[in-house]
């Protein structure tokens, strides 16, 4: 009974998918988290919908389409997060909403309206094929490599972007190559859940890991195995309740974080009595 579900050809490849998408997370997670940069995860989730729309109706690769509109935020965001007229937040807000919007107007023209917006919503982890598998696996190599390659020069840039800047490890290109491994990471994760549940997917694996973990690697091993145990746990719960996978998926992953925040708050830390 505890197998059966994944002897299924789908969600076997929907299990894998939920893995390679965690591995992705765990990567970009924690520096997403730890840089203060949780806001603009979420708009960037909500800005994936105008080129996933137009990709669509182009019939183009919405993975693609979902990186290039998410990318477009992302600069949009940085544009703005030097006006005196507003703060960060109100643009980003402005920003998302907009994209959000001019999405969902494109999709309207779409003939199966109600069906593509639901997909591009929610997702359907249950209908993702072997080529999913491969740009997944693609996606996961690239963000590897941008993590180890770029790893001193985030941390340098996550505590202080002047000293960074001293010791020469170039921040503005550290911030670029920040932002093209959350749009990776976005893209991909729209492609298994969707652009609305690919925020939690990002960050509750990373910020239950945080609670448990301190040194990087430790927290972004965490943040793999919480999300593979979501995934897991997920799909099962799907498979005998009749509930969407996808959304399942994110909702066991933003469960496991206040599971664990409640236990580290019944558990005296070390040093308390």
């Amino acid at each position: 009974m505890l197998l059966e579900p994944f002897t299924v050809s789908f969600v076997g490849r929907a299990l894998i998918g939920g893995v390679l998408l965690a591995a992705v997370c765990a990567l970009a997670g924690v520096w997403v988290i730890a840089r203060g940069m949780t806001f603009l995860g979420e708009a960037m989730s909500h800005g994936m919908l105008p080129g996933v729309a137009v990709a669509s109706i182009l019939g183009g690769n919405l993975v693609l389409g979902a990186a290039a509109s998410a990318f477009a935020m992302a600069l949009g965001a940085g544009a703005l997060r030097n006006s005196r007229e507003f703060g960060r937040d109100t643009g980003i807000g402005l920003l998302f909403v907009g994209m959000l919007a001019g999405g969902v107007i494109l999709v309207s023209h779409s003939r199966s309206f109600a069906t593509d917006l639901t997909a591009f919503l929610f997702g359907d982890v249950l209908a993702i094929r072997r080529s999913d598998l491969l740009l997944l696996a693609g996606a996961l190599a690239v963000t590897g490599v941008i993590a180890a390659v770029f790893h001193r020069p985030f941390l340098a840039l996550t505590f202080d972007a002047r000293k960074a800047r001293t010791l020469g490890l170039r921040p503005g290109l550290a911030n670029a190559m920040m932002l093209i491994l959350l749009t990776v990471t976005m893209a991909v994760a729209f492609s298994v859940v969707g652009t609305l549940l690919a925020f939690g997917m990002l960050i509750a694996p990373s910020a239950a890991a945080m609670l448990v973990a301190r040194r990087l690697p430790a927290v972004m091993l965490t943040s793999f195995g919480l999300g593979v145990s979501a995934t897991v746990l997920g799909l099962w719960i799907s498979w005998y309740a009749a509930t969407a996978a996808g959304a399942t998926v994110a909702a066991v992953a933003v469960l496991q974080f206040f599971l664990i925040l409640a236990v580290r708050g019944i558990v005296p830390s070390k040093g308390t009595s």
